[in-house]
């Protein structure tokens, strides 16, 4: 009969860009003693942080059989992860429809046998063994080199002196644990010769969970300090049109318009300075389900509002299936659009038409009424700009606000003149996406069709 091992396999995985240069990292711990008895982390190229973290996990499941492969099904692994999605997927509790996505947990699921694998979502605070070794593969890579084991990791070949004479329930007899380190570290480096599949976009739709409630993955592999990424071979994809590889990880600002209100349907102006109204029942429908798109991406560490009721309500509609907090930030509140708050364009122009010419003619020009212009909203706008990037630098905020600031960070991004607002046009619940780098150059990603939102 064989005797019960008991494991524990934490595992980490992260992307500089989402996707950008990853890398995974795992560590397999003894539960009675806290101590590692395997590490692996490895740099897998340009890919997404859910891509990477599955690969984190299949090392760590790799490594923990390796280490007792006639333990069988009295192997027993308690696999605790930061990433909501591979635990809720592995668990089964929600589903997998992200091609990319299949064949990572298939390859997951074959190396033990599913009723010997438990998982435990863990607060990334909780993980920083895992994250450390996902950012020393990142590095090497990086540097153009492979992850190496540390000089403790090497020292995984000693027997252990914590429990002299009695072996721990996973460690076994002394000449074991030995022997399972060397086997860990063979089957991991037979494993690494598997690609890891083409990365997934964060703002692609193929995958909807239908699962719900839930906290969502934090991506994990956040660099420690402000590291060059690696440069990218030819052909590799890029992070962004005209975005050099070795800028390091961008602060990535994901900017959702909030979903639609009694007004936004006659399109009537609707700023800071008038009834704030709430969401109707279809901007709600939007709202929760741009809050599955997200957990679904689990990309989103952080989530930024407007003080306006229409965005709250959306943000809180996300983190509320996110398991995050909402800031509030009054700088991405609506223009004010004094006199003209609550009118279609048509009525203004009746009412007020000198004024709207003058106010389409120039950005300096403010509403009747003593409105807000677009220069005074483009000043504050890129003043929360630069706020927002050194604060979640190498991180992916959600920014719900409204279409005047949505617009400005794109037009400031592109360097475009203050007329392009004009030329731009946001539904309700759509996403843009700006990534500033390094350098303080800006790649941006547009997202405007909301039909998946519903």
């Amino acid at each position: 009969m064989s005797v019960a091992r008991q494991v524990v396999v934490e595992a980490d995985g992260g992307s500089r860009g989402n996707p950008g240069p990853a890398g995974y990292g795992a560590v397999v711990i003894d539960p009675v003693t806290g101590e590692p008895l395997a590490e692996t982390a490895e740099y897998i190229g340009v890919a997404t942080n859910n891509v990477a973290e599955y690969r984190g996990l299949i090392a760590g499941l790799t490594a923990a059989k390796a280490l007792f492969p006639d333990a069988g099904e009295a192997l027993r692994v308690h696999v605790r992860m930061d990433s909501k999605l591979v635990v809720e997927q592995m668990s089964g509790r929600w589903k997998i429809k992200h091609p990319d996505m299949k064949p990572l947990a298939a390859r997951a699921a074959a190396i033990l046998p599913p009723s010997s694998v438990t998982y435990e979502w863990i607060p990334r605070a909780q993980n920083k063994h895992a994250d450390r070794l996902a950012n020393e593969a990142m590095d090497a890579g990086r540097d153009g080199r492979q992850w190496e084991a540390s000089a403790s990791t090497a020292a995984l070949d000693t027997p252990s002196a914590r429990t002299p004479g009695t072996p721990s329930p996973v460690q076994g007899p002394p000449g074991d644990q030995a022997a399972g380190a060397a086997r860990a570290r063979a089957a991991l480096a037979a494993a690494r010769g598997t690609a890891a599949p083409a990365a997934d976009a964060l703002f692609s739709l193929a995958e909807e969970p239908t699962e719900s409630g839930g906290e969502p993955t934090e991506s994990g592999g956040e660099p420690t300090d402000a590291h060059p990424a690696p440069q990218q071979s030819a052909g590799a994809p890029q992070t962004g049109w005209g975005a050099a590889p070795d800028l390091g990880a961008p602060a990535t600002l994901v900017l959702l318009r909030h979903g639609e209100t009694a007004l936004t349907p006659e399109k009537r102006f609707s700023g800071s300075g008038g009834t704030d109204p709430e969401l109707s029942a279809v901007g709600r429908g939007q709202a929760e389900r741009a809050a599955e798109h997200f957990a679904a991406l689990g990309t989103v560490q952080e989530i930024v509002s407007s003080p306006l009721r229409r965005c709250r309500e959306t943000a809180v509609a996300v983190a509320a299936r996110l398991g995050l907090d909402v800031r509030i930030d009054e700088s991405l509140r609506e223009t004010d659009f004094g006199a003209w708050e609550g009118l279609t364009f048509g009525e203004v122009r009746e009412r007020y038409g000198d004024d709207l010419t003058a106010w389409l003619a120039s950005p300096d020009t403010a509403p009747t009424g003593g409105g807000e212009s677009f220069a005074e909203v483009a000043e504050r706008i890129a003043a929360a700009r630069d706020r927002l990037v050194a604060r979640y630098a190498g991180r992916t905020v959600l920014l719900v606000t409204h279409v005047t600031p949505i617009k400005t960070f794109v037009r400031l991004a592109l360097g475009a003149p203050p007329e392009a607002l004009f030329r731009m046009e946001l539904s309700a619940a759509s996403i843009s996406i700006v990534a500033y780098y390094g350098d303080g150059n800006a790649s941006v990603r547009l997202l405007n069709d909301t039909s998946h939102l519903r």
